[in-house]
């Protein structure tokens, strides 16, 4: 029997991936906007803190690309129009579930409640449950993007187990991220089961569980994980 009342899971990069192509996105705002490439995506994703958790996309990536033309001594380059152009070609419903998703979502469903908290607004993250066809899979979403405070932030976690009427210390977290999901989880009062993206050490996190890959989940669930 397991010892949680419900599961609350993260949403990107733990349930699922985006599937546009990020070449494509980059070097085509440039192209549309008119202005010379400089930098390539990764220098982007560098000086960014993950998506944007605001609804000021725009100001986001332009400060993002700034910083980038000046890293490659671009300084006068139209980032303002480069920025609108990326923004306009995003496709938040290009997604697709991780492998074993479906399943770590049946299987939490068996016996837990079953919630969703995303550090991103509702505009962006439901199209991406339409597209996945989980717009029914969750008894309570919590959109953090539309709160005062996010995630590690423990409100948006207090939030969610306040709708399912539960209690903290009984609901597990799932998500991918050491900084927003673990940390968050923790100060929540929260157990945590990480989800690492590929070969990255938890430090001081210290989360309760490691489940390196989705189906690993049902162990912790049914009490038989390590």
């Amino acid at each position: 029997m397991s010892r949680f009342d419900a599961v609350l899971f993260d949403l990107d990069g733990t349930l699922c991936e985006s599937e546009q192509d990020v070449e494509h996105l980059y070097f085509g705002a440039f192209e549309r906007a008119g202005v010379e490439p400089f930098g390539v995506p990764s220098d982007l994703w560098a000086v960014l803190d993950g998506p944007p958790t605001t609804p000021d996309e725009f100001g986001y990536y332009r400060e993002g690309f700034r910083t980038v033309a000046a890293e490659h001594d671009r300084e006068g380059a139209d980032v303002s129009a480069v920025a609108r152009e990326f923004v306009d070609g995003i496709d938040y419903g290009a997604v697709s579930l991780l492998d074993g998703a479906e399943a770590a979502l049946e299987g939490a469903g068996a016996g837990h409640q079953v919630g969703l908290l995303t550090n991103g607004p509702e505009y962006r993250q439901s199209v991406k449950l339409e597209a996945l066809g989980l717009e029914s899979a969750f008894e309570v979403v919590v959109y953090a993007g539309d709160m005062e405070r996010r995630k590690p932030h423990a409100d948006p976690f207090d939030r969610a187990v306040e709708s399912l009427g539960v209690d903290a210390s009984d609901t597990l977290y799932v998500g991918n991220s050491l900084q927003y999901d673990v940390a968050g989880a923790r100060e929540a009062g929260m157990p945590v089961a990480w989800y690492p993206d590929g070969d990255a050490d938890p430090g001081s996190y210290d989360p309760d569980y490691v489940v390196e890959s989705l189906p690993e989940l049902a162990a912790v669930l049914d009490g038989s994980a390590e």
